[in-house]
């Protein structure tokens, strides 16, 4: 962090750092209150503004560092600090690690729940991340292509970034070139990339008309950056396919699926493989059903259908298509049921769930508040929980220890580095 002041209104302290909130900002008090400061580390001693409320407590900006932490660490990516894309490059590495192993069991204590076992943290290192989604915007002047400052609608440009694996990296400067002559001045597009193993997957999703000429580019840089699948979408409508020189596969459980355009997988090989793990070493050899809740296009599903009949819940249709068609594909059609089931509205009931021996559930970050109720009801002995978000898995655990469950095990995943993210694996007993 540059030492240096500036101007304006706002109420004004000199703070020292004491902590860092759940989401990786910087915790100082004023007023007997929480202030939050994005790129603080413990121990820095600043100049703050405060700038509003936030969860009970205040938020603020830094106006000058006036005395760094033992903990503060050079940033490695340029353009840490005005980028949102990571918070906490600036922290030292032993001392993020240690805070990152923190966020379940401090979700857990929130609760009045402690795992059994908790595991050791398992991490995936940056330039893994095998999926990207990035903002573009035309402006008079240049192509802006990247993620949004903290915050903010305004863009910052990247040519490169230490998260995403090489293949993604390389493409960024030719893709920052292509939108530019295809996008229009104040023209916007959202970015969806994917790495699958056998190319680059690229979804354009823009309100851009897309004209003769255009679909000639698009085909024209599908061939030149050597793309699998180019897809087109209008403001989150129903992709179109444009340019597909080679299915983009992704292999779960040794299964090749082809993912919808933009769908959603785990972001990184290394990532996935260790949920998977942990999913089936807490699966017993005895289990002969599953349900797999909130499945995606097979994450889970495959590697249990190897020796289990799996029934998969998803409301995303364009992912049980994709589910749906590997299984026929495969040698586990007979072994798999698929629905799109809006696991919200329609949880699976307990009725449904009864005499089953194992249940998996991946819900978005928002959680499974529904399903977890009917999960609380049911008399299934097993339920392995998979999570991006500690505190909203910590209250659908709850949820579960109050329904008769006990918390046998837990191991935090971080495979997002450098951010607040958290994935983790737990394993509920009756």
């Amino acid at each position: 962090m540059r030492r240096r002041a500036r101007g304006g209104g706002g109420r004004q302290a000199e703070v020292v750092i004491s902590g860092l909130g759940a989401k990786g900002d910087g915790l100082a008090e004023i007023d007997g209150r929480p202030l939050f400061l994005p790129q603080t580390v413990p121990g820095d001693r600043v100049l703050a503004r405060v700038t509003g409320e936030r969860s009970g407590g205040f938020k603020g900006t830094v106006i000058e560092l006036l005395e760094a932490g033992p903990l503060r660490a050079e940033p490695p990516c340029p353009f840490f600090g005005p980028c949102g894309g990571c918070a906490l490059q600036h922290f030292d590495e032993a001392a993020y690690g240690d805070w990152k192993a923190a966020l379940l069991p401090q979700a857990l204590e929130r609760r009045g729940l402690e795992a059994g076992k908790l595991n050791p943290l398992v991490k995936i290192p940056p330039g893994r991340r095998r999926r990207l989604v990035l903002s573009a915007t035309r402006t008079a002047k240049t192509v802006l292509l990247g993620y949004h400052e903290r915050e903010s609608h305004q863009l910052v440009d990247i040519d490169h970034c230490l998260l995403a694996t090489p293949g993604l990296t390389a493409l960024l400067p030719p893709l920052h070139d292509f939108l530019g002559a295809l996008l229009s001045v104040r023209e916007e597009a959202r970015i969806t990339l994917l790495e699958s193993e056998t190319g680059l997957d690229l979804l354009i999703d823009s309100r851009h008309p897309l004209a003769l000429r255009d679909r000639e580019l698009l085909a024209a840089f599908a061939e030149t950056a050597d793309l699998a699948r180019l897809s087109w979408a209008d403001s989150g409508a129903e992709a179109e396919l444009v340019s597909l020189r080679r299915e983009p596969l992704l292999t779960f459980g040794g299964v090749p699926v082809v993912p919808p355009p933009g769908g959603f997988v785990q972001p990184s090989a290394e990532g996935q493989q260790a949920l998977v793990d942990h999913v089936m070493a807490a699966t017993p050899k005895t289990a002969k059903t599953a349900a797999d809740l909130f499945s995606g296009c097979g994450t889970f599903s495959f590697p249990l259908a190897e020796r289990l009949e799996v029934y998969a819940a998803e409301g995303e249709r364009d992912a049980v298509a994709a589910l749906s068609a590997a299984a026929r594909r495969s040698d586990r059609a007979a072994r798999i049921t698929a629905e799109v089931r809006d696991l919200a509205r329609f949880p699976v009931l307990a009725d449904e769930l009864s005499g089953g021996d194992v249940v998996v559930f991946d819900p978005p970050r928002n959680g499974a508040r529904e399903q977890v109720r009917e999960l609380a009801a049911s008399d299934v002995p097993l339920v392995i929980a998979v999570s991006c978000n500690p505190t909203t898995f910590a209250r659908d655990a709850r949820s579960l220890v109050d329904g008769g469950y006990r918390l046998k095990e837990a191991t935090p995943i971080d495979q997002f580095p450098w951010s607040g993210h958290l994935e983790l694996v737990a394993v509920f007993e009756r």
